[in-house]
């Protein structure tokens, strides 16, 4: 048989969470952001659950070729914009849109030869920076774009550095209200933790965020933008993604046993543990140490020992019926509705949700699922 470990992607969770993010913006529109491969699910494995979205926003053209080959007709949005001026011309068979952060790529489009005018999202560095424009050179990048044959209609767009965290998104709020207040056009400000956040019960300390499109990222998938200030089930969000696995063997424990390399943990008590077919090369944190908690059976245990390549180690205390064969969940939905939010490992881990995300190994398979 093959080895037990598995990954799989929730359709009904992905829809779930995209109807939080128009719950939480009602008058905007809604981008599904599926860089990274949708954030490490596969752009085909998440399409059904997001189609409902107004449009989906990723990196480059290889991705948007494969929303189009899904049949996606709508908006596609290149997050980055073009690399190089060839870009623009794909971009005019395929109708996507496409933001500009820097003059060069207005001199692309300047030079660009297209029968349809393309669509910008015009991006300010408001304090990010990353990406964009400095404030200062916004007004002119803007009258240049509009003055472009090749450019039809210019979106307005910033991207918040502190959505999630005290500092809060004042501060770039008011940088591009002063440099945009008279300019026309649409905007799009809020990413997800912006989105949710502004969703909320009124905060008087925190400024009205005006987005006619908002970008629906991590917390599409599942994840809580701003963990552990709240958690998933806080925002109401679903998992999109379950990893899970099998024991395939145990251990008995006498006081003062070790486990794993390096010897990181030693027994204090008589204990039993599992082996679970599950390691650092299916794309688990190597360095979530003793205590990472993991379900089996449904029920909350937590790791001992260091992560290997192909195995962890679980103290089966907390279920004394699991043996060879028990399920084991490593984030996701568990057995009898137990579940085990990615971002309680990831900050194990000394990390986010997203890379966890992101790292599933290509040797793990991954099935769709209701």
């Amino acid at each position: 048989m093959p080895r037990p470990i598995e990954a799989l992607v929730h359709v009904e969770a992905l829809a779930h969470n995209l109807s939080r993010a128009r719950a939480a913006a009602p008058d905007a529109r809604v981008w599904a952001v599926v860089k990274a491969n949708a954030y490490g699910h596969g752009i085909e494995r998440v399409f059904e659950g997001l189609r409902g979205a107004d449009g989906f926003a990723l990196l480059d053209l290889a991705e948007a070729e494969r929303v189009r080959a899904l049949g996606w007709r709508g908006p596609v949005l290149l997050l980055e914009g073009c690399f190089e001026p060839r870009d623009l011309e794909l971009c005019s068979r395929l109708g996507l849109w496409h933001v500009v952060h820097a003059a060069h790529q207005i001199d692309w489009l300047a030079a660009h030869k297209t029968q349809q005018p393309h669509r910008v999202f015009l991006k300010m560095n408001s304090g990010m920076n990353r990406l964009g424009l400095q404030p200062s050179a916004f007004r002119a990048a803007w009258t240049r774009l509009n003055a472009l044959p090749q450019v039809d209609e210019i979106t307005l767009m910033t991207h918040f550095s502190d959505a999630d965290g005290p500092r809060g998104v004042a501060h770039q709020v008011a940088a591009f209200e002063a440099a945009t207040h008279d300019l026309p056009g649409e905007r799009s400000l809020s990413n997800s933790a912006a989105t949710l956040v502004g969703g909320d019960a009124p905060d008087p300390t925190r400024p009205a965020v005006r987005s006619d499109w908002v970008r629906a990222g991590i917390l599409s998938y599942g994840s809580a933008p701003d963990h552990p200030t709240r958690s998933a089930r806080d925002w109401g969000l679903h998992p999109a993604m379950t990893l899970r696995t099998r024991l395939i063997a145990t251990q008995d424990l006498a006081p003062g046993d070790t486990v794993g390399y390096g010897s990181t943990y030693t027994a204090t008590r008589p204990m039993r543990i599992g082996i679970a077919a599950c390691g650092y090369a299916d794309g688990y944190p190597r360095h979530c140490g003793s205590g990472t908690p993991v379900l089996v059976q449904g029920v909350r245990c937590a790791t001992v020992g260091r992560v290997s390549m192909d195995m962890l180690a679980v103290d089966l205390t907390p279920v004394p019926s699991a043996g060879v064969g028990s399920e084991v969940t490593l984030w996701g939905e568990g057995p009898e509705g137990a579940r085990l939010d990615i971002d309680e490992v990831a900050q194990a881990a000394g990390t986010i949700g997203y890379e966890l995300m992101c790292a599933l190994a290509a040797r793990v398979p991954v099935r769709v699922v209701p």
